[in-house]
């Protein structure tokens, strides 16, 4: 049985729900299934839902609603308990080439793991990845999935740039970097797939399909 959702004012004018204190498919689950009932309903005074990993904040226009009645509203939606419909994600496949200048933090990945990297780019390519939620900045879609053998953490220092197309992971993400940016997620791929904000949405699937290439299997 799931926790209880907790609400928690985060502004006059929106409030915090939280799902779960455990970042993964099942709480995530939760807030995507939360988040279609708001826009569902989507009552006039709604004003925007932005889902993270384990919660979803609720904006509302204070001249059409008060604070207590959207809590109300929220509780009732969070706690409801009926099965929810069946939902049919998109899913999206990316190109990536992996290794080599394109992904320059495959062999610190493939070392951390203790694979190779082809191992590593099997890996990777090999799991479906459920898309969390976009933040951060326009397209950059925090995908959940990694296996537990690549889960490797933020480089100790951020570099002034990566590559727009930049395949990276950190810690138990995954994500592509959609425009030029610093960041120190590490780097083992690229493509050249162009992602605006709306490439994907919350729910949706992605997988990494590698291009052609000559990877030199290390032991």
């Amino acid at each position: 049985m799931s926790a209880p959702a907790r609400l928690t004012p985060a502004s006059d004018a929106s409030i915090l729900v939280e799902l779960g204190d455990q970042v993964g498919l099942a709480t995530s689950s939760r807030v995507h299934a939360l988040l279609r009932r708001v826009l569902s309903d989507a009552p006039a005074w709604l004003v925007d839902a932005h889902p993270a990993y384990t919660s979803l904040l609720v904006e509302f226009d204070l001249a059409l609603v008060d604070h207590d009645e959207v809590a109300r509203w929220l509780a009732t939606l969070a706690d409801r308990d009926e099965d929810e419909p069946l939902v049919h994600h998109r899913t999206v496949e990316v190109p990536v080439s992996y290794g080599g200048v394109d992904g320059p933090d495959l062999d610190a990945v493939a070392d951390h793991a203790g694979l190779t990297r082809d191992e590593v780019i099997r890996s990777h390519a090999g799991a479906e990845y459920t898309v969390a939620f976009l933040g951060f900045m326009p397209g950059f879609a925090y995908l959940l999935g990694v296996r537990a053998a690549l889960r490797t953490p933020r480089m100790p220092a951020p570099r002034a740039r990566v590559p727009a197309g930049s395949v990276a992971i950190a810690d138990g993400q995954t994500a592509i970097y959609p425009s030029d940016s610093p960041g120190g997620w590490r780097i083992i791929g690229r493509t050249t797939r162009v992602l605006d904000e709306r490439w994907v949405a919350p729910g949706d699937r992605v997988r990494f399909v590698p291009l052609a290439q000559r990877t030199a299997a290390r032991s």
